[in-house]
């Protein structure tokens, strides 16, 4: 279940008037609006408000033909019906921001933070509905004196962010702290508070309230909104007493969304912290039991130099001048014998492996050498699809749909051996937070049929057929974590090279044994799965209970 979605379906409910019944004996909302009036106008006779603060206010008020209509200060009338975003149920009325809450404005001025005094908060601190306040900052007494010259925020005023991020809100919660930079404090007129402050608070994390921030947005790279065009957007309101029913149903409904998606939360952080796990003992050979009669993982790699041979012979790959070979002398230490050199590698074992298996450098398990795909060039339409970075998704495994047209006038740049097969495996090799990212193609995820080949910013590892592509893809699976910290390169640049991955050690078992692994793996797995769609099942059951709410 999207809780998230859910979540603003709630919303959605209270916004339009539909999540808990009306009562014809509540006191119009109208009625409520006509005292803010009156208190507005009592702090601007106060000194309190400017006449700036005042002189663009207006009246909203439905006529006896049913017309929302506009009076202005001069007392000339104007028919906005066209201007309201959707009707509302009787006894609600609509108004403007700045008709219900004084703008508290703290912008411009920044304060000289120190490491204790009277809490500071900013737009970091204000989040989606709370506060965080694992960044603490602080101004002096004095500096809080001066600030409060603009207006003093309160506990349970509305704490709303202009920019860096638009549009976060939150019900301030202490009794004595300033607002920062990028905030405004929305605080009600007068001594007397008309509104629920937290039935306000959801209104503006509302779809519709956060849909008006973003057409009213200014800036490209940083998106903020003008206080004075902020005070101009919509908001319906109900009836007092209507205000207090929704706002229990609201707090019963969101404790509950908010309690399934802590579980999810920690549901999923367990699997995905089980599914490591899985993966770290399957490549230690602590998954399965060793079989005594399994042919030595060292056989296997005399398979492949074998292999590797034949397929030089047949011009289809070139010989490498510098091949490695691993072996563990009779002092149970681990050499590396390169063009007839040979040193200790003792200290580039990660980790002790059973007797059966062997260490190999990733190129030497590879039928293909491991490089890059080309930039393609795309079209709108084609027989050929490309495999990008973003196929290789972080929670979906591989996801064709995300792939591009190649511009087939270009399929000559791309051999048959550099067209994608079934057990590929694909790496990340850029991009800022998929760097690293390992996944395995399967010729079943490619719904369309069509042929398809890696762009330049993947990289294809294709194993021999006595190493089993499924099994290296769960050895590079379980380092994943430490292939996203070897990109090199500027921050926004970073690159992981063909080079870091040849150079690779990957534990080799037998073959008999890697199909035990294989077979474990993906018996864990599907149990894990089946969690999952139970964690979903019960999500449902949920939302049920939801819908019985309203």
């Amino acid at each position: 279940m999207d809780t998230k979605a859910l979540r603003q379906k709630i919303l959605d409910l209270a916004i339009r008037g539909k999540l808990v019944p009306q009562d014809p004996n509540d006191e119009p909302a109208e009625v409520l609006l006509e005292r803010i009036r009156e208190q507005k106008q009592q702090m601007f006779k106060e000194g309190k408000l400017k006449k700036k603060d005042i002189k663009n206010d207006t009246i909203i008020f439905k006529g006896e033909d049913n017309l929302h209509y506009e009076k202005f200060q001069d007392g000339t009338v104007k028919c906005i019906e066209d201007e309201i975003p959707f009707e509302v149920p009787e006894g609600w009325a609509w108004c403007k921001l700045n008709d219900i809450y004084n703008f508290i404005d703290y912008r411009g001025a920044t304060p000289t933070k120190i490491t204790n005094g009277i809490p500071l908060v900013t737009a970091k601190n204000v989040k989606s509905g709370y506060i965080d306040y694992t960044i603490d900052d602080y101004i002096s007494e004095e500096e809080f004196k001066e600030r409060q010259q603009r207006g003093i925020s309160k506990k349970g005023d509305i704490l709303f962010t202009t920019e860096a991020p638009l549009g976060n809100a939150a019900l301030a919660d202490m009794e004595k702290f300033s607002a920062g930079q990028r905030l405004i404090t929305f605080q009600q007129y007068g001594s007397k508070n008309e509104l629920i402050n937290y039935v306000m608070l959801m209104f503006i994390l509302s779809d519709f309230f956060q849909q008006q921030l973003y057409v009213n947005k200014t800036g490209s790279t940083v998106a903020g909104i003008k206080a004075a065009i902020l005070k101009t957007l919509w908001i319906p309101v109900p009836p007092y007493n209507e205000q207090l029913r929704i706002s229990n149903t609201l707090k019963s409904a969101i404790n509950l969304i908010d309690s399934i998606s802590k579980n999810k939360e920690i549901l999923s952080t367990s699997i995905s912290n089980t599914k490591s796990k899985i993966l770290d003992l399957a490549i230690r050979g602590k998954i399965v039991p060793q079989d005594p009669n399994d042919e030595p993982a060292s056989v296997l790699l005399e398979r492949i130099r074998a292999e590797k041979e034949e397929l030089i012979k047949q011009g289809k790959i070139k010989r490498d001048k510098k091949e490695s070979v691993i072996f563990k002398g009779d002092d149970n230490s681990y050499y590396e014998k390169i063009d007839g050199e040979v040193s200790c590698i003792d200290e580039e074992i990660p980790y002790n492996i059973p007797d059966t298996w062997t260490w190999v450098r990733l190129e030497n398990c590879c039928v293909k050498e491991i490089r890059r795909g080309k930039s393609p060039k795309y079209a709108e339409i084609s027989n050929v699809i490309v495999f990008a970075q973003k196929c290789n998704t972080k929670y979906n495994g591989i996801d064709i749909s995300l792939a591009q047209y190649l511009d087939e006038t270009t399929i000559k740049r791309y051999p048959t051996d550099e067209h994608m097969q079934d057990g590929d495996i694909v790496i990340n090799s850029t991009g800022t937070g998929t760097l690293g990212r390992v996944g395995i193609y399967r010729n079943t995820d490619n719904t369309t049929g069509l042929l398809i080949v890696p762009d330049s910013h993947v990289t294809v590892i294709r194993s021999f057929s006595c190493i089993s592509s499924y099994y290296l893809y769960a050895f590079m699976k379980a380092h994943q974590t430490e292939l996203e910290k070897k990109g090199e390169g500027s921050t926004n640049q970073k690159e992981l090279k063909p080079l870091t991955l040849k150079e690779m050690l990957i534990a080799v078992p037998p073959i008999s044994e890697q199909k035990r692994i294989n077979k474990s793996i993906n018996v864990a797995f599907s149990h894990l799965a089946i969690i999952e769609k139970c964690l979903n099942r019960d999500s449902s059951q949920y939302a049920l209970l939801l819908k019985k709410l309203f």
